[in-house]
C-alpha cells in the first residue's frame, strides 16, 4: 500500500519508519527543507516517562490565576480575538476535573512506557546515535510542601510500573553532584532511573535518513495546500513545490503536521482540538559543572538535558496563536533560573535561543488512529510529550493501519 505522511517532524518521521518496516511504500511531505525543523528542533530533550501528568489537572486553574500578570509565568495565556483559543481554554478547564485528569494520566503513562520500550528496541536494531543518555531524570522540588506531596505521586507512578525514588537533598546531590553548587534551596527530589534524554532533532534527521535508505521518498520544501475528499474517502492531497501545484495520490494518508493539523483536518470536516502552545529553550556549551543527569525543576516547569557537549534548558508554555516571536522576558527567566540552580552550567553569553509551537490537546492525549474519513489517519497532538511518545505512537499507528490490535492499552482518539 502507498501511504503519504504529511509532516516530517518526530511524529511523521517515526510513522514513516514503522510503516516502511511494515512493507508499505511511503512518501514523506513537509514544508521545511529538512526533517525536524519545527517543534522537534530544540525541545527539552527529555524522554520523560515519569511525567505523565497533563498540564490540565485539579490544581491548574488556581496556579494559572496566581500566574496572571507575570511575564515569566510557566503557563501564559495571552487572550486573543480567537474563538479556537477560547474553546481550547474551556476544554482545558474541563480536563482539570479530577476524574478526567486521572484517566488522562493513566492513558499517557501507558503510552509513555510502551514508547520508550519501542525506542530502545529501535536504537538497538539500528545503532542510531543521537546524544542519547540513559541516566534517568531527577525531578527537583524547591518547596517543602510540594516535596511532601510528591510521596503520593511516587506511589501512583509505581502503580503504573515505573521505578521512582524519593530523595532528600543529599541523595539528589549524590545523583547529580553539580547540584552542590546550587544557589536555590533544595527541598528534595524524585528520581526516575529508567528515563532517558537525547537530541530529538538529531534523532529525527538520522531516522529520516535511514527511512530513505529503506525506500521512503521525502518531498521537502513542499507546502500542503488542501486534502481532497470524495464520497467519504481521501483521493488526493494538493501541494505546492517550487511555485508549482501538484496532486499526490495514495492509498492512505497520515496527518502528522503538528500545529497545522487542526486547520488541515477542518477542511475535510474533522475536528481536532489542537492549539499551538509556544515553548522556549536555550542551548549553550556545557561548562565544567553542567549537570550530566537530566533535571526537571518542578517549581518552574523548566528542564535540563545534557546533549553531548551542549546543555539544553527548556520550559514554559505560552498560548498566543501561531506567533513564534521570542519574548526576551520569558527567555531571560529560563536562563536566570538555570544559572541559579547551576551557576557554572556554561557561558550564558553563548546561549542560543529558540521558540517553537507544540501541537497541544487540552487532555494531553494525542490523536492516534483512524479518522472518520476511511483512509485518513492521525498521528498528531502530542504537545509537550512529542519526544517521549513518538516511537510508541508511530508503532501503534502502523498496527492500526495494518488492522492489528496495538500492544499498548491506550484509548486512541480521533476527531
Amino acid at each position: 500500500m502507498h501511504v503519504i505522511v504529511l509532516g516530517a517532524g518526530l511524529a511523521g518521521v517515526t510513522a514513516a519508519w514503522y510503516l516502511t518496516r511494515d512493507g508499505h511504500r511511503v512518501t514523506l511531505v513537509d514544508r521545511q527543507n529538512a526533517p525536524g525543523l519545527e517543534a522537534s528542533f530544540a525541545n527539552g530533550g527529555q524522554l520523560s516517562v515519569s511525567h505523565p501528568e497533563p498540564w490540565a489537572n485539579p490544581h491548574a486553574p488556581l496556579q494559572i490565576l496566581r500566574w496572571l500578570g507575570r511575564e515569566d509565568a510557566p503557563l501564559k495565556f495571552r487572550a486573543r480575538a480567537d474563538l479556537a483559543q477560547w474553546l481550547w481554554g474551556l476544554a482545558f478547564l474541563r480536563e482539570c476535573l479530577p476524574a478526567r485528569a486521572r484517566a488522562n494520566t493513566e492513558a499517557i503513562a501507558a503510552l509513555a512506557l510502551y514508547s520508550i520500550a519501542q525506542q530502545k528496541t529501535l536504537r538497538a536494531e539500528t545503532g542510531l546515535m543521537y546524544e542519547a543518555a540513559a541516566r534517568g531524570i531527577l525531578h527537583l522540588f524547591f518547596d517543602r510542601a510540594e516535596f511532601a506531596a510528591s510521596g503520593e505521586r511516587a506511589k501512583r507512578l509505581q502503580r503504573y510500573g515505573m521505578r521512582v525514588e524519593l530523595c532528600p537533598p543529599d541523595r539528589c546531590i549524590a545523583i547529580e553532584p553539580a547540584l552542590a553548587r546550587s544557589r536555590a534551596p533544595l527541598a528534595g527530589g524524585l528520581y526516575a532511573p529508567d528515563d532517558e534524554s537525547g537530541d530529538a532533532h538529531l534523532f529525527t534527521l538520522r531516522l529520516a535518513a535511514l527511512a530513505q535508505q529503506a525506500g521512503v521518498q521525502a518531498m521537502m520544501n513542499t507546502h500542503i495546500l488542501r486534502l481532497n475528499v470524495r464520497e467519504g474517502r481521501m483521493y488526493s492531497v494538493t501541494v505546492e513545490h517550487e511555485g508549482e501545484q501538484h496532486t499526490l495520490v495514495a492509498d492512505a494518508y497520515v496527518l502528522a503536521a503538528g500545529s497545522q493539523s487542526a486547520a488541515l483536518a477542518r477542511e475535510v470536516g474533522e475536528s481536532l482540538r489542537i492549539y499551538p502552545v509556544k515553548g522556549y529553550s536555550i542551548t549553550l556549551p556545557a561548562g565544567e559543572h553542567a549537570p550530566h543527569v537530566s533535571i526537571t525543576d518542578e517549581s518552574r516547569r523548566i528542564v535540563f538535558s545534557r546533549l553531548g557537549q551542549r546543555l539544553r534548558v527548556a520550559g514554559t508554555a505560552e498560548l498566543n496563536g501561531y506567533d513564534t516571536a521570542i519574548n526576551p522576558a520569558r527567555l531571560a527567566a529560563i536562563l536566570d533560573r538555570a544559572l541559579e540552580i547551576f551557576p557554572d552550567a556554561g557561558p550564558a553569553d553563548q546561549a542560543t535561543p529558540w521558540a517553537g509551537l507544540r501541537p497541544a490537546v487540552p487532555s494531553n492525549r494525542p490523536y492516534i488512529g483512524r479518522a472518520r474519513i476511511e483512509n485518513l489517519f492521525f498521528n498528531t497532538g502530542h504537545g509537550t510529550l512529542g519526544w517521549t511518545l513518538a516511537c510508541g505512537s508511530a508503532r501503534a499507528l502502523a498496527d492500526i493501519i495494518a488492522g492489528r490490535e496495538p500492544a499498548v492499552k491506550f484509548p486512541f482518539q480521533r476527531g
